[in-house]
């Protein structure tokens, strides 16, 4: 199969279509469970209060319950807006379907979707656009005006060149780009390799998320081969002879793949994986919803 399409053709016409589903699911579904979807641990230090059953062990001040003998805890309150970084690598490897879609039209719907989730929310959204040939910062800002053509403007960029190289993201500039407690939303393909150097420590400054868009082909080799398709990460066309070899190598290669990404992001409910073929909103909607069931807004997934 080729590529998809590499660039969106309307992302303001596109943006406004999604907009009513995301106003809609707020005021009507997200609506009083609590105030942003991303509200996490995006909090301020109030006080040293004594520790009580049920409260979080990682809020527990060390220093403080060694000098008095008994458990003390920081307690903290909401900020009134979460700042929400998205970071997205465009690598080649996105502009692949195997159907009527991309993985990168389906990610850059994704980032769309969130943008616009954050809009709504009152929070501050802005990106970081890893490309081959450098990335591309928008600094957080907040209303809908400003959102809007920030999340067109990331939507709209073209594509990376075929057999271009991977996108470096800039670590050690995202570590400074929002304040501590901001939501790391890292969008990409995540092919299996080892984590950033000094993710650990952006892992303690920010609530880390990551949302991946698999093909179908990728979860499951088709059925009918031989099959020819075109490898947008050695730039080629290849053939699926559909042999043990291959299915056994597919195999592999995904297993790597998924431990790689569950090692980036330990915490079940910080993943997020959409196929292309699923409808992506409604995704993103029952992915928000588990976080609130299980007490996402403490911090506790």
């Amino acid at each position: 199969m080729l590529p998809g399409n590499s660039q969106v053709p309307n992302p303001l016409a596109l943006l406004r279509q999604l907009e009513w589903r995301v106003r809609h699911a707020v005021e009507n579904i997200l609506s009083g469970q609590y105030r942003s979807a991303f509200r996490g641990r995006g909090i301020e230090f109030d006080q040293v209060v004594r520790y009580q059953f049920g409260d979080d062990v990682r809020d527990i001040d060390w220093n403080v319950t060694a000098r008095l003998g008994e458990p003390y805890r920081k307690k903290f309150t909401e900020e009134r807006e979460v700042t929400l970084l998205l970071v997205l690598e465009d690598s080649p490897t996105l502009v692949f379907g195997s159907g009527a879609q991309s993985k990168r039209e389906a990610l850059l719907e994704l980032a769309g979707l969130v943008m616009l989730l954050g809009a709504v929310n009152g929070d501050r959204v802005g990106f970081v656009h890893a490309m081959p040939d450098g990335p591309v910062f928008r600094e957080p800002v907040r209303g809908r005006g400003a959102i809007l053509h920030a999340a067109a403007s990331l939507i709209g960029r073209p594509a990376p060149p075929l057999g271009r190289a991977e996108p470096e993201i800039p670590w050690r500039f995202i570590s400074r780009a929002a304040p501590k407690h901001s939501v790391l939303l890292w969008l990409g393909d995540f092919p299996p390799r080892p984590e950033p150097e000094g993710w650990a420590v952006l892992s303690r400054r920010y609530q880390t998320m990551g949302f991946r868009v698999d093909d179908p082909w990728e979860r499951k080799l088709p059925a009918e081969v031989p099959i020819t398709a075109y490898d947008p990460s050695a730039g080629r066309l290849v053939t699926l002879e559909g042999s043990q070899a291959d299915r056994s190598a597919h195999a592999e290669w995904r297993s790597r793949r998924d431990a790689a990404w569950e090692s980036l992001f330990p915490r079940p409910l910080s993943r997020l994986v959409v196929s292309t073929s699923d409808d992506r909103f409604d995704a993103l909607v029952r992915f928000f919803h588990a976080r609130m069931r299980t007490g996402a807004s403490r911090g506790r997934w």
